[in-house]
């Protein structure tokens, strides 16, 4: 999918969030109870922050879907949007049932203190 550009502060270029892929984003986290959003694929995870969120979701022992960032058509303006999408600027993000948690270290928190497990278990 190719998302629209549009003109940013000072002339820069800048993804807009296409109804289209912002419709598919939404589903994604409202279908999945866990889903992350990560660079490389939980087998093969491409920095150290989305190996954590991998394996805290792989702890978790439940079914989750992932988003291989790199492997998006025009990967640096899919990165911007998810990021405008989400209101979030940073990867992985860890979403749980429909609602973003954070980071690595956030679901990693949850995780030891049982919050991540409540949160499914509601």
């Amino acid at each position: 999918m190719t998302l629209p550009i549009a003109q940013g502060p000072e002339g820069q270029e800048t993804p807009a969030l296409d109804p289209e892929l912002k419709l598919k984003l939404d589903r994604l986290v409202q279908e999945n109870d866990l889903v992350l959003f990560m660079k490389g694929n939980p087998d093969a995870p491409q920095c150290g922050f989305s190996a954590r969120a991998a394996e805290v979701y792989k702890a978790i022992g439940r079914p989750f879907e992932f988003v291989n960032v790199l492997e998006q058509p025009d990967m640096m303006q899919y990165i911007r949007a998810v990021a405008e999408w989400a209101d979030w600027p940073t990867l992985p993000q860890c979403w749980v049932k429909g609602e973003l948690i954070g980071g690595s270290d956030v679901a990693l928190e949850m995780y030891q203190n049982g919050e991540l497990q409540a949160m499914l278990d509601e």
